[in-house]
């Protein structure tokens, strides 16, 4: 953004930054579009952001994003519940429900245990999982957290946490290469992962 520019386009083009994987470029062609959209349009989008952040919430039974009390997988009485696919996000659940191969539920960590961010197991929602375990119809409990240092490290402390004999715990096979996202992973590969999952030591 040039120094005479618009204090008002520059303060949106900030605001753009802000978002993740939004850099400067990007962020300055996203403010020049808003700025050539119809008067209704930019309400619109505005009233849109704004009703999402009042009306969407955690659901209470796995933690992924709802406007009801359960999202429509955990209301949903055809889901093989004996089954919990662990993922970092919901960004990585939509990505494997896009594969249309899992029947069964799921549990959103929001994160993983990082210690160098300062992320530990408090910060993410284990505690929450480990209470779903108790007394439920689980028997498999699949850890599909992203093939990256903390994603194996969160997956090892969450399946030594289970500790239970009656339930298995296993790991996405790796069609998914180590260091990449499930969220850009494509379906087939996804799908492999998913057939193709081990158990956990």
């Amino acid at each position: 953004m040039w120094k005479n520019g618009s204090v008002y386009l520059l303060k949106l083009t900030e605001h753009f930054e802000r978002l993740p994987g939004i850099g400067k470029k990007t962020a300055q062609k996203l403010a020049y579009s808003v700025l050539k959209m119809p008067k209704e349009t930019v309400e619109s989008f505005a009233k849109s952001m704004l009703e999402a952040q009042e009306k969407v919430h955690y659901c209470s039974n796995c933690y992924s994003f709802t406007d009801k009390e359960l999202c429509s997988i955990c209301s949903d009485k055809t889901r093989d519940e004996s089954i919990i696919c662990v993922v970092e996000d919901t960004k990585d659940l939509e990505a494997i429900e896009n594969t249309c191969e899992f029947k069964g539920i799921y549990h959103v960590l929001h994160g993983v245990i990082s210690p160098l961010n300062g992320i530990g197991p408090e910060e993410i929602r284990v505690s929450e999982l480990i209470e779903r375990l108790k007394n439920s119809k689980v028997k498999e409990v699949i850890m599909a957290t992203n093939p990256t240092v903390e994603g194996e490290a969160t997956s090892m402390y969450i399946s030594k946490l289970i500790r239970n004999p009656e339930i298995k715990v296993t790991r996405l096979a790796y069609g998914v290469p180590v260091g990449a996202s499930l969220e850009y992973a494509d379906e087939v590969t996804l799908s492999r992962a998913l057939l193709g999952r081990n158990g956990i030591a």
